[in-house]
C-alpha cells in the first residue's frame, strides 16, 4: 500500500467548555497537555502549517477549552486541553478546568496517548509529572515533547533528553514552533501511537512525514498565577521518579 501523498489537512471541528457538552467521537484521539505558556497553540500551528489554527496569546492561560483538531488523511483528533500553571482566574475556574480534563480522560475509549508538551529549558515540574501519572494510571501511553528548543543548545538539549529518558525509561522528542525542528519526528510518533499496529505509518500524508518547514492520582490541577518567563522551582523538579505506561497501573508518585 503507496502512502497517502495528499496535503495534511488540520481543522477545529469542536470547543468544548463543560462535561456536559462532550459527545463520543468515533476516531482515534491523541490529547495534547502542558502548562498554559509551554507553547501548545504554536505546536498546533506547525503541526498544520497553519498561522493562526490555534490561537496564541502573550497571556497565558487562555485555552480554556477542549480544542478538537480533526486529521486527515487518517481520519484521527489532536485534541488541546485546557493549560495548567500560570493561568490568571479563579480557582473555581481551574477546578472546572481540571474535572472537564479528568472527565475526557477517564470516560472516552477512543483516546490512544496523551502528549505532554514541556518547556525544553526547564528541569521535569511536578505538575508535568502527575500528569504522566495520572494518564499512566489509566493505561494511556504517554510521550513528552520538548518544545521551545530553539532556545537551548544542543548540549543542553541532549542533557534535557537525557533527564526524561531517565525518568520515562523512553527518550523524549524534541520541537521547535519557530525553526520546525522535530516536525518530521513528532507526525512519525503521532501515527505510531494512533495506528499501533501499523509500523509503516502510511495513514499519515507524505508532505507531513518527510517536509520539514524553513525558520519562519488525581487529575492535576492548575497553579496560582506566575511570571510568564519559565522559572525553575527546585521544589518541582523531580528527577529519578519512573513513569511506565501498562494499563491500569500507577507506576509514578511526583513529590510535592
Amino acid at each position: 500500500m503507496k502512502p497517502d501523498t495528499s496535503p495534511v489537512v488540520m481543522t477545529l471541528t469542536d470547543t468544548i467548555y463543560l462535561p456536559s457538552q462532550l459527545k463520543p467521537v468515533p476516531a482515534p484521539q491523541v490529547a495534547l497537555a502542558g502548562r498554559s505558556n509551554v507553547g501548545k497553540s504554536t505546536l498546533v500551528n506547525m503541526l498544520g502549517s497553519r498561522k493562526g489554527l490555534a490561537k496564541i496569546s502573550a497571556t497565558p492561560g487562555k485555552t480554556r477549552s477542549l480544542n478538537f483538531y480533526h486529521i486527515r488523511p487518517g481520519d484521527f483528533y489532536l485534541v488541546d486541553l485546557p493549560g495548567y500553571g500560570y493561568a490568571r482566574c479563579a480557582k473555581t475556574e481551574r477546578e472546572k478546568w481540571a474535572k472537564l480534563i479528568d472527565v475526557y480522560l477517564t470516560d472516552n475509549p477512543w483516546l490512544r496517548a496523551v502528549m505532554a508538551v514541556v518547556d525544553c529549558r526547564l528541569p521535569p515540574q511536578a505538575l508535568d509529572l502527575d500528569l504522566l501519572a495520572y494518564a499512566s494510571g489509566q493505561g494511556l501511553p504517554t510521550m513528552v515533547v520538548l518544545t521551545k528548543a530553539d532556545k537551548c543548545s544542543q548540549r543542553e538539549r541532549e542533557a534535557k533528553k537525557r533527564v526524561w529518558a531517565d525518568i520515562l525509561a523512553a527518550p523524549p522528542l524534541v520541537f521547535s514552533g519557530k525553526t520546525g525542528l522535530g516536525r518530521t519526528a513528532l507526525w512519525a510518533e503521532i501515527a505510531r501511537l494512533v495506528n499501533p499496529d501499523d509500523d509503516s505509518a502510511e495513514s499519515l500524508p507524505v508532505q507531513a512525514m518527510e517536509a520539514e518547514p524553513g525558520p519562519g492520582p488525581t487529575p492535576p490541577q492548575v497553579d496560582a498565577p506566575g511570571p510568564e518567563t519559565p522559572q525553575a522551582d527546585p521544589a518541582n523538579a523531580a528527577p529519578g521518579v519512573k513513569i511506565r505506561t501498562k494499563p491500569r497501573r500507577r507506576t509514578v508518585r511526583a513529590k510535592t
